[in-house]
C-alpha cells in the first residue's frame, strides 16, 4: 500500500516540496512537447524519408513510457478516496477525459488495423501543464470559465440556436438563388450549407460564390448579418467574464475584511457571527 500510495503521489499533482513528483511532471510534460514536434516533422516527406528510423524508434520509446504512466495511473488510482474499488474506482478513473486522452495517445500503436492515425490526439496531453503548475490562479482562471459558460447557458443557447436558424435560412435562400446558375456548387442546400458557414463566419471561401444578381444581393445582406449574429457569443462571454471578475473580487474583499474583524476581535472565534 505505500509503494502504491507512493506512485499515485508521484504521478498525479505534485505537492510543495516533492522534488521527484516534481521532476516526473516536468520530463513528462516536456517528452509531451517533444512528441508533438515529433508528430508534427514526422508528416513531412523529406524528413521522414531521411529521419524515418530515428523518429520510429522514438515512436516506440513514447508509446512504452506513456503505457508504463497510463498502467501506474490506472493501478494505484485505488489508494484516492475518488477511485476506492479495485473495479468500479478503475473504472471511474479510466473515464475521466484525461485517462481518455492518454489511452487514446497509445491505442494506434496496439490496433495497427485502425485506418485512422489517432497520434495526433497526444497534442492535447498538453493539458497536463496544469499539473505542474503550482500557481494556484491556473485552477482559478479554469473555474472562472465554468462559472461563466453556467451562469450565461441560456443565452449562448439562444444565439446557438439562432445562428443555426440563420445558417438553415442563408443556406435555402442561395440554393434556390444559385442552383440552376451553379448546380455543381450549390446542389442541394446541405452542399450549400458550406458556403454558408464560410461566409457567416469569414469573408467567404474562393472556391464557392454567387454569380447572379439576386444571388449575390442575399449573400451581402447575410455576410451582414453574420458578423453581428456571430459576434454575440463573444460580446456575452466578455461581459460574463466581466461580472464573474467583479463577483470573486467581492468575495475575496470580503473574506478578507472578515479575516481582519476577526483579528480585531470583531468575530466569535467558535461560531463566527459579528459580535454586537
Amino acid at each position: 500500500m505505500n509503494i502504491k500510495k507512493r506512485v499515485w503521489e508521484i504521478v498525479e499533482v505534485a505537492k510543495p516540496g516533492d522534488t521527484v513528483s516534481r521532476a516526473f511532471d516536468i520530463f513528462i510534460l516536456a517528452f509531451i512537447i517533444v512528441n508533438v514536434i515529433s508528430v508534427i516533422i514526422g508528416s513531412v516527406n523529406q524528413i521522414y524519408d531521411r529521419w524515418g528510423r530515428v523518429l520510429d524508434l522514438f515512436e516506440f520509446v513514447s508509446v512504452v513510457i506513456f503505457t508504463a504512466e497510463y498502467l501506474a495511473r490506472l493501478w494505484a488510482c485505488t489508494v484516492d478516496p475518488r477511485f476506492s474499488g479495485s473495479v468500479r474506482g478503475r473504472i471511474r478513473f479510466a473515464l475521466r477525459p484525461m485517462s481518455i486522452i492518454d489511452l487514446l495517445a497509445i491505442l494506434p500503436f496496439y490496433l495497427p488495423f485502425w485506418n485512422v492515425d489517432l497520434r495526433s490526439m497526444r497534442v492535447l496531453r498538453l493539458l497536463r501543464i496544469l499539473r505542474i503548475a503550482k500557481a494556484g490562479r491556473y485552477f482559478t482562471s479554469l473555474g472562472l470559465i465554468k462559472d461563466v459558460l453556467y451562469t450565461n447557458k441560456e443565452e449562448l443557447i439562444l444565439t446557438t440556436a439562432m445562428m443555426g436558424l440563420l445558417l438553415v435560412l442563408s443556406s435555402s435562400i442561395l440554393y434556390y438563388c444559385e442552383n440552376e446558375a451553379q448546380p455543381e456548387a450549390f446542389a442541394s442546400i446541405p452542399h450549400t450549407m458550406w458556403w454558408a458557414i464560410a461566409t457567416l463566419t469569414t469573408v467567404g471561401y474562393g472556391d464557392v460564390a454567387p454569380v447572379t444578381g439576386i444571388g449575390r444581393t442575399f449573400a451581402s445582406i447575410i455576410a451582414v448579418i453574420g458578423i453581428g449574429m456571430f459576434a454575440l457569443p463573444a460580446g456575452i462571454l466578455g461581459a460574463g467574464f466581466v461580472e464573474a471578475i467583479q463577483r470573486r473580487k467581492k468575495r475575496e474583499d470580503a473574506a478578507q475584511k472578515k479575516e481582519e474583524d476577526e483579528g480585531r476581535g470583531n468575530y466569535c472565534p467558535h461560531c463566527g457571527k459579528r459580535l454586537r
